[in-house]
């Protein structure tokens, strides 16, 4: 998976603040992918504190980002992008060539 560096920028800024909030949790990036009842590929990003076994870690300089054994088959080409334009989009994008329908899925 890549991450743009615009979205490194602001993922490691949120686990700052979360970190602030939570300190005695070590927080990173977890990237999740799955087919949804009407066959389309549902991806998710947050904030978690909570290590699964089967997790793949892809290290960055500022934080570590996690994506679970089923989901990698699914975000292996994917890329986490981060616009801050209010006039066209705002918030972090996964644009995914894997998905269905090739689209870019605002998802925090």
């Amino acid at each position: 998976m890549e991450i743009t560096e615009a979205a490194k920028i602001k993922v490691a800024e949120q686990i700052k603040a979360n970190k602030e909030i939570m300190p005695d949790k070590t927080f990173f990036l977890r990237v999740t992918a799955k087919i949804d009842a009407d066959d389309k590929l549902k991806q998710q990003i947050y904030f978690d504190y909570e290590i699964r076994e089967n997790d793949r870690l892809l290290r960055f300089k500022d934080f570590d980002l996690r994506i679970d054994e089923d989901s990698y088959i699914y975000l292996k080409h994917a890329k986490l992008e981060y616009y801050d334009d209010e006039e066209n989009k705002t918030g972090f994008f996964i644009d995914n060539p894997d998905s269905h329908d090739h689209s870019v899925q605002n998802v925090i």
